[in-house]
């Protein structure tokens, strides 16, 4: 069985970060055990780099630029591949403050997973993630006959109820997982 990894990277440092700790993981390591001795076929890992000002502030460019190094490593591991979108800074007038916002993460994940469904070449997908974004282009997967499995928080209620109910198969980022990943 042929298997696609999709990662929606802020969702898996929210999760590591609020129930693990923040403990680093080897994302080969992830990829391996989320394939479940399937045929790797590809990880997809989304997110977007730190918003930056027009001059940057020092800050903004060492916070930038580490986040590119990661990105770069994870492009340098068996069958990965980094989709970028970008932050968006918008001023929120009740909150009185900047709010930044991930703009095309969740299309790119879309657009991957609907494209390597309908194309048939993967038959299995595992969406590391607790977004219902991703409904419509899961319904998609299914219609071509892809099992979608969806690995998300061990807190139940961070992934949404629709997400939940529309996934074939489920599996927390639990302790255990945890230590078989951890670098």
């Amino acid at each position: 069985m042929r298997v696609a990894i999709f990662i929606d990277g802020a969702y898996l440092d929210n999760v590591l970060r609020n129930h693990h700790g923040g403990i680093q993981i080897a994302y080969d390591k992830l990829s391996i055990e989320l394939c479940e001795a399937h045929e790797h076929v590809r990880t997809y890992y989304y997110d977007a780099p730190p918003y930056q000002s027009d001059p940057p502030t020092p800050e903004e460019s060492k916070r930038f630029a580490g986040r590119q190094s990661f990105f770069s490593a994870l492009r340098k591991l068996p069958r990965f591949d980094v989709r970028e979108g970008r932050c968006q800074r918008n001023w929120d007038k009740t909150r009185n403050t900047w709010q930044y916002t991930q703009k095309r993460v969740d299309v790119f994940l879309a657009v991957d997973l609907v494209r390597l469904a309908t194309k048939a070449l993967i038959q299995r997908a595992v969406i590391v993630t607790g977004d219902s974004d991703f409904l419509p282009p899961i319904s998609i997967a299914k219609d071509e006959g892809v099992q979608v499995k969806v690995v998300h928080s061990p807190d139940i209620k961070q992934i949404h109820r629709d997400l939940w109910d529309h996934a074939d198969e489920r599996a927390p980022l639990d302790a255990a997982m945890i230590a078989k990943i951890k670098r």
